[in-house]
């Protein structure tokens, strides 16, 4: 779809319009965002879009994400956070390298510092792990890890939903959502063994798009978050 409005704008319930007409999902719905920030990066959204030229999603974050917040997880949200808090199971942040030394200390440096957070700010037991071997947390910590993403609203959820999947951390995306660490310090966290190896192997160009691509997406939902906050 190419652009065919002219002007856009954000109405009093926080609605985007294009000349006059509200902007739906893809589930035909009214696209409202719950905070004047959002609305308003998301009207941003569709202004860039150059006259005559198509549509790109991958340029409109913030909308898809809107989008999602109300068709996919709006229904549901408790079960959309039930596939987030699956995370918790084998949470990145638990399983650690058992050599080289210096792998060992840079996962012991950036990780451990976000699952003290989580112990003291859910009063949960978790224990990490060297190898692949699984190693389930107790049932009592994934409950409270649990309770805790299902207490977001489903702008929230969406937002998150990249964080912890791009991440493989739910640990990480609760310290990030209750700012208690950076989007710099969640991504450094979660990238680092990746990061790692293009260090000392170097740095493959279909994997840095990759990564890129990962990147973009995880910023997406990180400015979501901030756009909810204020």
């Amino acid at each position: 779809m190419k652009r065919f409005w002219k002007e856009v704008a954000v109405d009093a319930e926080r609605g985007i319009r294009l000349d006059d007409r509200p902007l739906r999902t893809p589930g035909r719905v009214p696209l409202v965002l719950p905070t004047e920030a959002l609305a308003e990066a998301v009207a941003e959204e569709w202004r860039s879009v150059e006259e005559g030229a198509e549509i790109d999603p991958r340029a409109m974050p913030l909308t898809g994400l809107g989008n999602a917040s109300i068709d996919r997880v709006g229904p549901d949200p408790i079960l959309f956070a039930q596939g987030l808090a699956h995370y918790g199971e084998s949470d990145l942040l638990c399983y650690r390298a058992d050599s080289p030394e210096d792998l060992v200390a840079r996962q012991a440096a950036a990780w451990d510092p976000l699952l003290d957070w989580a112990r003291a700010r859910y009063d949960v037991h978790i224990e990490v792990a060297t190898g692949i071997l699984h190693r389930a947390p107790p049932p009592l910590t994934l409950t409270r890890l649990a309770d805790a993403i299902a207490a977001r609203d489903a702008f929230t959820l969406a937002a998150l939903s990249p964080v912890v999947t791009i991440g493989g951390s739910l640990i990480a995306a609760l310290a990030l959502s209750e700012r208690a660490a950076s989007a710099e310090q969640v991504w450094d966290a979660v990238t680092l063994d990746e990061e790692y190896q293009a260090e000392r192997w170097g740095r493959d160009p279909l994997a840095a798009a990759g990564i890129a691509a990962r990147r973009r997406d995880f910023g997406g939902g990180v400015r979501m978050l901030e756009l909810l906050a204020g």
